[in-house]
This record gives structure tokens, C-alpha cells and sequence, in this order.
């Protein structure tokens, strides 16, 4: 049953999709990513706004994660919002249940914010080794524990709005929801003594890790038997890349090279191989470990934030010189060097190092 609210705002939004231009806007980015843009960087094209007409309410998103309505009213917003300012960003909605979803599963107690903060939720992390070692004696647990339920009946509902109207059905994607990958998951559920972890206790490190891999596998194969994703492209944050999931490696700032290429890379590597491939997101720097990372067969794309942490002309040579697309990356125009058609930027003219954050820079977002 769609509330007489959302029914309002979900008929506004049809109302103010145009086909055409949105088939135009998904053709140049599918042309980005298959090679058509040659030199320079790829800056797709922008819509003719389109105001709203009628007022969407103001949600706070604490009172979403108790209410998947109003969670549904909150996540069509963001194409409303998208198509208000005339983006170039795909339009797209998720179960925005944060960080948490995958580790609120091993028992970690999920955490909301402030409300002041308008942020999702995270989790502590467990108390001790001996729950680490229970954890790991359970095994991967019931998808649909901690958060899940919210997330797959979330899914569901989503699938029946787009049931009753096709043209969000066509224009805005359901994109996987935030599963992290093995490295975050595992140092939200273990905390920051993970850091020492690996060199004190480094075979109940990769134990735990196995456990974060399988337990990441098993949620988005789940995940994408609810919703299948309509052909090579997936979408994150508005960004299209090839393949299917947006890997997160957040926690690969604070960790040197040989460790990431010890406990994290092959790892990552069976996410890509068995999940259909797709793009990477890390915050701060990652310079460090982006020679590895770029090996992963079936990584298409990145997207990073604070460039200005990163040795650029390092970054560019593993990524843009080898065929890996950089994506919501405002500080690439700049750069003083060809940037071969890889990258791609909301808007050119940026001076490098001293841009805004790129879409999908904070962890919580």
C-alpha cells in the first residue's frame, strides 16, 4: 500500500522525469565507460531543471530506520532533489541503512547518530577475543539478522513502487545497499585492535577475515536475487561503472601495502570475480596500496576522496594509464597531464588539490 503522501510526491517525480534526456544522460555515461572519450575528462551532460510541484517533506534520518515508508519517501527525494538542480548524476535510491547492516549481524550493537547530524547509523565493536572467536564459531549468520530485515523488506517495497510506476522502474536505479567489504566490516566489528592484530595475531586476523568474506558474499548474492541489476552497469552515489559492486576500503589508509596485499587483496579479488566485478571507494589516502589494487581482475573504476592526501601522478599512472576509470573526481581537470578520457568530473575547471569532496567521501554517507 502506497501512502497517499508518497503517492503524491512518486507522481510529482514521474511528472518531472524526461525520457529522452534521460536516455541521453545514461548513453554518455555508458560511452565514458566503454572507451568513447578519448582525451581529457569525461563531464557528462546536465538536465534542464525541473521544480518540484509539490513540497517534499522534511525527514530526519533517524525516523527512517524505524520506518521503511518514510525511509522510501526519504531515498525518492534524492532524484527529486537531482532533477530540481539539473545534475548530471544518475538517479538512484538505496536501503539507507549505513555502515552497520553487515556487522550488526555478528551482534555488534548498531549506533545512531544525533539526530542533529543527519548521518546513518554505525556499530560498536565487540567487546573482546572471546567474541571474536564465537563469531567465528558461528559462522556466517541469518541475512536476515541485525539490520537485514530492514533491508531486504526495504528492497521489497522499493521492487512495488517501481511495480506501480514504470518510469522509475526505468530511470531510477535500486543500487546495493552499504555492505562495505571485508576489510571495513572486519575492523567495525573488531575494533581498532585490529591494527595490532595483524601483526600479533595475524591467523585470527585472516580467519576473520575469511568470515567477512564469505559473510559479504553471501548478503549481496542475496541482495541480487531480489534485485537483479539490468545489464553491465552498476550504480553508486549517482556514478555508473561497469560491474556490480562498490567495494569499500575506508580502512587501508591506516595500513601499509604488504599487509593489504597479505589479508585484503585476494580477498577482494574473489568479491570482484564471483559478484560480477566493478569499482572500489576508499577515503584519504591510498597512494600506498593503489599499484596492488589496480591488479584486481575485474575492478573497472574508482572513486576517491582527498586527492590532495594522494600522490596523484602515482595514482594516475595505476589507474588512468591502465584502463580504470577514476569516477566523482573533481580534482582531476587540473591535473597537467592527459588524463586519456578516464576520468570523470561533475564540472571542469577545479584546481587540483584544493577540491570539495567527491561524491561518496564520507564513510557515512
Amino acid at each position: 500500500m502506497i501512502s497517499a503522501q508518497l503517492r503524491a510526491c512518486l507522481d510529482d517525480l514521474s511528472r518531472r522525469i524526461d525520457e529522452k534526456e534521460e536516455a541521453a544522460l545514461h548513453a554518455a555515461w555508458q560511452g565514458f565507460l566503454e572507451g568513447g572519450v578519448k582525451s581529457g575528462v569525461f563531464v557528462p551532460p546536465r538536465r534542464t531543471p525541473k521544480p518540484p510541484g509539490v513540497v517534499w517533506p522534511a525527514i530526519n534520518i533517524n525516523d527512517t530506520l524505524h520506518d521503511l515508508d518514510l525511509l522510501i519517501l526519504d531515498q525518492f527525494a534524492v532524484p527529486a532533489r537531482e532533477l530540481e538542480r539539473g545534475s548530471s548524476m544518475i538517479l538512484n535510491v538505496r536501503c539507507n541503512y549505513g555502515v552497520s547492516i553487515v556487522t550488526s549481524q555478528l551482534g555488534c550493537v548498531v549506533v545512531e547518530m544525533p539526530r542533529t547530524q543527519g548521518n546513518t547509523p554505525t556499530t560498536q565493536a565487540l567487546p573482546d577475543e572471546a567474541a571474536i572467536r564465537a563469531a567465528l564459531d558461528r559462522g556466517v549468520p541469518d541475512l536476515r539478522a541485525g539490520q537485514g530485515a530492514a533491508v531486504f523488506d526495504t528492497g521489497e517495497r522499493f521492487l512495488e513502487v517501481f511495480k506501480a510506476y514504470p518510469v522509475l522502474r526505468r530511470w531510477v536505479t535500486l543500487y546495493h545497499p552499504d555492505t562495505q567489504g571485508p576489510i571495513d566490516n572486519a575492523e567495525l566489528a573488531w575494533g581498532s585492535a585490529i591494527f595490532l592484530a595483524f601483526y600479533d595475531q595475524p591467523e585470527l586476523v585472516h580467519a576473520f577475515l575469511d568470515l567477512m568474506t564469505e559473510h559479504y558474499l553471501a548478503f549481496l548474492r542475496k541482495w541480487f536475487e531480489l534485485v537483479p541489476q539490468d545489464g553491465p552497469y552498476g550504480v553508486h552515489w549517482g556514478l555508473m561503472y561497469k560491474g556490480r559492486i562498490m567495494l569499500r576500503d575506508d580502512s587501508l589508509m591506516n595500513l601499509p601495502p604488504e599487509i593489504y596485499t597479505e589479508f585484503v587483496r585476494d580477498r577482494e579479488a574473489r568479491c570482484l570475480r564471483e559478484l560480477g566485478g566493478g569499482a572500489v571507494h576508499f577515503c584519504g589516502r591510498g597512494d600506498h596500496f593503489i599499484e596492488a589494487l589496480s591488479r584486481l581482475e575485474g575492478l573497472t573504476a574508482i572513486n576517491l576522496s582527498q586527492p590532495w592526501l594522494n600522490d596523484m601522478a602515482h595514482v594516475y599512472a595505476q589507474t588512468v594509464d591502465r584502463g580504470i576509470k577514476l569516477i566523482g573526481f573533481d580534482a582531476a581537470a587540473a591535473a597537467g597531464r592527459d588524463l586519456k578520457g578516464q576520468v570523470q568530473c561533475p564540472r571542469v575547471g577545479i584546481a587540483a588539490g584544493k577540491a570539495p569532496e567527491p561524491v561518496g567521501a564520507r564513510r557515512h554517507n
